[in-house]
């Protein structure tokens, strides 16, 4: 029986935090101004509250480690095999013959890759992206650098590593601007105020990003036009686009900005009030949904993802679609009501969780010459199309 590895963190019990909604939620017409109170103040959470309640954001809950599991058992026997400081005495003496990796580190800037890289030192094979990918991926400036260096369209940006040179690295960007830590995923250190209108609230917020989340932040000038989610599966010439996901901004409270900020992602959009904030499949026209394909399997390509990924995309005043980051270790919650985005494609694609997992494991398995166990359909997943039972 193949002997598979599932690779995780496990988030901690988690802290109280407000989730309640504001009480009116009435269409938005223009952007909220600085001088409008962002909905997220009404919580009245302290500078501490804020930075500490996403810690653990990209973490995954008990929930759905049981539910990875389940999936991937029908494949082989799974081991599950936390990446605590024990990873890799535990990871050598079980050996196993593939590892499921969705462990997103804690650590440091390459701490996605750290997984990935343990396996590859013992010889082990894993599904997912390379550790050189993680780590590129999750440096937005120097994954946008090689996605400009391919002509591959993303908004204009800077980085900022102390707010002494803000001025000299920002000065040939136009207003407005979004900032953001440089090393974070999950929506982690993004609120209504990382928008910027003027110089001031740049500097502000600038400072406050750096203080405290102690890493650079990026700046890039904003982008007006929709947004969009896209997952991928697959490699190489093969990997498909699934059903888009598009962003029903509109849904979010009075005055909450068209951003997919941490508020809208965790606090806002509860399962026992779910917002309705994604359209999918998204209804675009057939020539946009084919210009977002082309950049987004482009940037899926050039960033050599593997198996699986989630990119987000955004259309800029033209109505061009600009790569804003690429998750080669996306989101994978299975309660349809959590809203997570690439098991919603893969459901609008006609592919459950169940098998949105065990395809992820077979393009893996695949590429590396791996033999799974056939108590499952074999043929990896195909959007548009159930999943198909092979051997």
């Amino acid at each position: 029986m193949t002997l598979i590895g599932l690779a995780y963190n496990q988030k901690p019990e988690p802290t109280e935090l407000p989730t309640e909604l504001p009480e009116a939620v009435p269409q938005r017409g223009e952007l909220s101004r600085p001088d409008e109170e962002p909905p997220s103040k009404s919580f009245g959470l302290t500078v501490a509250e804020l930075t500490a309640r996403d810690e653990f954001a990209e973490w995954d809950s008990p929930v759905t480690i049981a539910a990875v599991e389940a999936a991937l058992s029908k494949l082989g026997k799974v081991v599950r095999i936390e990446a605590t400081e024990e990873f890799p005495e535990r990871l050598r003496a079980i050996r196993p013959d593939i590892v499921f990796n969705i462990a997103e580190g804690f650590h440091g800037v390459n701490r996605e890759s750290h997984v990935p890289a343990m396996c590859e030192f013992f010889g082990i094979p894993y599904s997912g992206s390379d550790p050189f990918t993680l780590t590129l991926c999750l440096d937005k400036a120097r994954a946008k650098e090689t996605l400009s260096f391919h002509g591959i369209p993303t908004p204009k940006f800077a980085v900022v590593e102390n707010l002494a040179d803000l001025d000299e690295r920002t000065f040939n960007l136009e207003l407005p601007l979004f900032i953001k830590p440089l090393h974070e995923g999950s929506s982690k250190g993004i609120t209504d105020g990382n928008l910027c209108w003027d110089r001031d609230h740049l500097l502000s917020q600038t400072k406050f990003l750096l203080e405290n989340y102690h890493q650079p932040v990026l700046v890039e000038e904003y982008l007006p036009g929709k947004e969009f989610t896209c997952g991928v599966l697959g490699n190489g010439n093969e990997a498909t686009v699934l059903p888009l996901v598009g962003m029903n901004f509109e849904a979010l409270p009075k005055g909450a900005l068209p951003i997919y900020s941490f508020d809208a992602k965790f606090v806002w959009d509860r399962p026992e009030r779910p917002l309705e904030i994604f359209q999918c499949p998204a209804r675009i026209s057939s020539e946009l949904q084919s210009a977002i394909e082309r950049v987004v399997l482009d940037a899926y390509r050039v960033l050599g993802c593997r198996d699986w990924a989630r990119i987000d995309v955004r259309l800029d005043g033209a109505g061009n679609p600009n790569i804003l980051e690429v998750n080669p270790l996306p989101g994978i919650l299975p309660d349809p009501a959590d809203n997570s985005c690439l098991p919603k494609a893969a459901r609008a694609a006609g592919i459950g969780y169940d098998e949105l997992l065990q395809s992820c494991l077979r393009f893996a398995a695949a590429r590396q010459g791996v033999e799974l166990d056939d108590s499952a359909a074999a043929t990896p997943a195909v959007p548009g199309e159930p999943m198909l039972a092979a051997g």
